[in-house]
């Protein structure tokens, strides 16, 4: 496996020769990227060879990670060609203020929330003074052939073939940039969540902090009813301050016990009150259109798997696994929840069957990520995939992620926490 892998990076299959195809993108994003790319490389010779190189179907399969784009292009008797296309990764604060700007921008926000790469994110890229496009200089060749032409027909392919993934899957543009969808889409909830939250504070902020300044005040109401309504702010304020009433005594401290009628030392409260904060924010999310549906509430098993998995007091794990009455199978939900928290317990609990795309993008990402002779054989049945003889495991969970597991005296254990890369994951199970 390279030492170089990005536990980002995505692998997508090699595209088949178009013979008399178009080379250049036909989505919008497509188009952009090409119309970008020709403007950073003028020169009309080495694009019309490297047209010819993209529609060939030389190249090997193309993978995407922060920064660079890469693959290996064949043909002839001499060894493959390693080609790349480098752009430069925006940093946090130009990512901050990208998604600052999105947010002032209703369409484009629900756009992207809804799973689209709005062509109007350029504007809020420009109003963030950033380009997602490659600007001029950007955009740095690499190749180990040792053709004049710089760049070279096999950079210039790898561009126009960049685009066509743009066709098929905008969002990979992000990921180029330093971004995956997922992380991006978070960093936009949040975003739009703290403005959702402070909103209320601003709006207040705004208003206007007198009260009818130039109004007389209303002598119809008595003064022993409190302030006279229509008094001006520094009125208010120039007003005696009445004395604060007396301190009352503190009460008597709780008699002392030495455990709780459970046992448990724990303020139970406390936890309660976490766990009612993290739901009321997972409601907030689904109210203001941040999550897809409500969080499930959990069923019996459920959250004692939870409790047992997150509660502070180490006793709590004991006492569940002797009441439950399935003390390994609890064993192993709490590692399922502790690497992947719900979604990583019905991994464990629940096999399904994966859309057909998803297992064909997944053999194609191992295919890039290790050499053809080095890749284990794997044994699939829906979403598990076992590898032959060698103890380990990957499952896919519901939620695109990949679930590593090992088996310890014929049963399977999680392994560690998920990733949504397969080939990081298998080769982090096999040590590096």
């Amino acid at each position: 496996m390279s030492d170089e892998h990005d536990s980002r990076a995505r692998g997508f299959a090699a595209f088949p020769a178009r013979k008399g195809g178009r080379a250049r993108g036909q989505s919008w994003w497509g188009r952009a990227w090409t119309e970008s790319m020709e403007d950073t490389w003028p020169e009309e010779e080495p694009l019309k060879k490297g047209r010819a190189v993209a529609r060939s179907g030389r190249l090997g399969p193309v993978t995407v990670s922060p920064g660079r784009v890469a693959a290996l292009v064949y043909g002839g008797e001499d060894e493959p060609y390693t080609v790349s296309l480098e752009l430069p990764e925006l940093d946090d604060d130009q990512w901050d203020a990208l998604w600052e700007k999105t947010a002032d921008r209703p369409a484009e926000t629900e756009a992207l929330l809804a799973g689209e790469l709005p062509p109007d994110l350029l504007e809020a890229a420009e109003d963030a003074r950033l380009g997602v496009l490659p600007g001029y200089g950007e955009l740095e060749p690499e190749c180990d052939c040792d053709e004049p032409d710089h760049p070279c027909a096999h950079a210039v392919a790898l561009g126009y073939q960049f685009s066509w993934l743009l066709d098929e899957e905008p969002q990979v543009l992000l990921l180029l940039r330093g971004r995956e969808w997922a992380e991006a889409l978070e960093e936009l909830k949040s975003v739009l969540l703290l403005r959702a939250m402070t909103g209320d504070a601003e709006d207040a902020d705004d208003t206007d902090d007198t009260v009818e300044e130039d109004a007389e005040p209303d002598v119809r109401q008595p003064e022993a009813a409190g302030a006279p309504r229509g008094i001006s702010v520094a009125e208010a304020y120039a007003r005696p301050v009445a004395p604060l009433p007396a301190i009352p005594a503190l009460p008597e401290p709780p008699e002392e016990t030495a455990e709780s009628v459970t046992g448990i030392e724990a303020d139970p409260l406390e936890r309660l009150v976490a766990d009612a904060a993290v739901r009321a924010r997972h409601l907030l999310a689904y109210t203001l259109g941040l999550a897809a549906e409500p969080p499930r509430p959990l069923d019996l098993w459920q959250d004692t798997v939870r409790i047992a998995a997150t509660h502070p007091d180490p006793r709590v794990p004991h006492r569940l696994r002797d009441a439950c009455g399935r003390p390994e199978e609890l064993d192993r939900a709490v590692e399922a929840w502790r690497a992947g928290g719900s979604a990583g317990l019905d991994v464990l609990e629940q096999p399904w069957e994966p859309p057909g795309a998803d297992v064909a993008r997944a053999r194609a990402a191992l295919t890039a990520g290790w050499e053809e002779d080095e890749l284990p054989e794997l044994v699939v049945r829906g979403n598990h995939w076992t590898l032959a003889g060698r103890g380990v495991q990957l499952r896919y969970g519901r939620d695109g992620r990949w679930y590593p597991y090992q088996e310890r005296s014929g049963v399977w254990w999680p392994a560690g926490p998920p990733t949504h890369e397969p080939a990081l994951a298998l080769g982090e199970l096999l040590g590096g």
